[in-house]
């Protein structure tokens, strides 16, 4: 609400007066300040998987887990902008401490990275190239590799089970997952959609659908635009929105 942002995962950027030097920048133009899962939402709500659902949570999972939320029609960044924030959502309570303090979170099983870490530290090996990331562990997944494959199933189940308990509390009907990871297909999706079973029991999440984005690495841009269009038209409800130009 400030206008600075403090992304978990990069420490130097702590408190960052983001929107104040953007607007020193372009001479003192109003700007608006979104997060790259509430952009998505933005993206896909227009453009891509959740059009047409009132009622929807999008993913981003990369480097990190973020997401964004669309309730009763309209996009729902919340007092500050973070609603949605799906990747802090503990879902492991004897997990594993998480950069943003909190412990089992579902980013720390299912981010890139970690997936990747956790795929090594239980036997897999990359291939000649040396590659580690969660791009090649899909890949070795794909060739039939045990580990991979398991490591695709946990992190599968990590956000399983916040999109149901986002289900639970908000009740929306669908869960549109982006971002690097959801490349690789049907080694993240077919275990995300059966562990999803085990999770939204109730009646009325029982319905839940995911599926992949549509809008792909342009995701952000296009909700950025989607939510400056919305901020200027006065439909956005963005924290602070119009004071001092909106952040």
């Amino acid at each position: 609400a400030r206008g600075t942002v403090s992304p978990v995962n990069v420490p130097g950027w702590r408190d960052y007066p983001l929107v104040e030097r953007v607007r020193r920048a372009t001479g003192g133009r109003p700007v608006i300040l979104v997060g790259d899962g509430v952009a998505m939402t933005a993206a896909e709500h227009w453009l891509g998987a959740a059009r047409g659902h009132d009622n929807a949570l999008c993913l981003v999972v990369s480097t990190g887990v973020g997401g964004g939320l669309v309730l009763d029609g309209r996009l729902h960044p919340g007092p500050t902008g973070n609603a949605g924030h799906i990747g802090h959502i503990a879902v492991d309570l004897d997990g594993e401490p998480c950069a943003c303090g909190g412990r089992g979170c579902v980013e720390r099983l299912a981010s890139g990275p970690h997936l990747a870490r956790r795929a090594l530290e239980n036997g897999w090996r990359p291939g000649p190239d040396g590659d580690v990331s969660a791009a090649a562990v899909a890949a070795a997944a794909r060739a039939g590799d045990p580990v991979a494959t398991a490591s695709f199933e946990r992190a599968a189940r990590a956000l399983a089970a916040g999109i149901a308990a986002t289900a639970a509390l908000v009740e929306i009907d669908i869960a549109v997952v982006g971002g690097g990871v959801a490349g690789a297909g049907e080694v993240l999706f077919a275990p995300l959609r059966r562990s999803l079973r085990d999770y939204a029991t109730l009646s009325f999440v029982r319905n839940l659908t995911v599926v992949p984005a549509v809008t792909g690495t342009d995701a952000g841009l296009l909700g950025a635009a989607a939510a400056a269009h919305a901020w200027r038209e006065g439909a956005y409800a963005g924290a602070n929105a119009g004071a001092g130009g909106g952040t």
